[in-house]
């Protein structure tokens, strides 16, 4: 009689530990995308290089600090750390900072950073309609942009 075989290889095993990513690379999980660093600090924390934080947050170091857009956190002692003769940025302190919340496993070298609240309130304050036609009722088209600077209710329905 054959043997049974399962679709996923992956899955015949369960309890197999099988390692997440290469030895000395760390996986940043951040807005829906997956950063795989290839070289963070040993020791407690997350410590990366400040030129990989673009590719993480989006973050660009300036002489004024760390800024997306128009927010910039001042890199003060507590965020920069001094390791094996090279500086390196304290991710978690960094996240402390912009009350962000985040949750790491150590062993596996994961972490997973939600959303920056300042940032999300900026968006929604920020927030515009895009440019878009639709049909009332009476089959006149209506264009968002005629509805600048007025109130306006938009009601959305869907069958599923």
């Amino acid at each position: 009689m054959a043997d049974a075989m399962m679709a996923w290889p992956e899955l015949r095993n369960p309890f197999d530990a099988r390692p997440l990513h290469a030895d000395g690379e760390t996986t940043v999980l951040y807005q829906g995308r997956s950063v795989t660093l290839a070289e963070t600090a040993s020791g407690d924390g997350l410590l990366v290089r400040t030129e990989d934080l673009p590719r993480i947050n989006g973050f660009e170091v300036k002489p004024e600090g760390a800024c997306l857009g128009d927010m910039c956190v001042p890199l003060r002692d507590g965020l920069l750390v001094n390791r094996d003769g090279r500086d390196w940025l304290d991710l978690l302190a960094f996240a402390d900072a912009l009350q962000q919340p985040w949750v790491g496993d150590t062993q596996a070298r994961v972490w997973s950073f939600a959303e920056i609240p300042a940032h999300r309130q900026n968006t929604l304050q920020d927030a515009m309609v895009p440019d878009i036609e639709v049909t009332d009722r009476a089959g006149n088209v209506v264009r968002f942009a005629d509805l600048k600077g007025k109130k306006a209710l938009i009601v959305t329905w869907s069958s599923w």
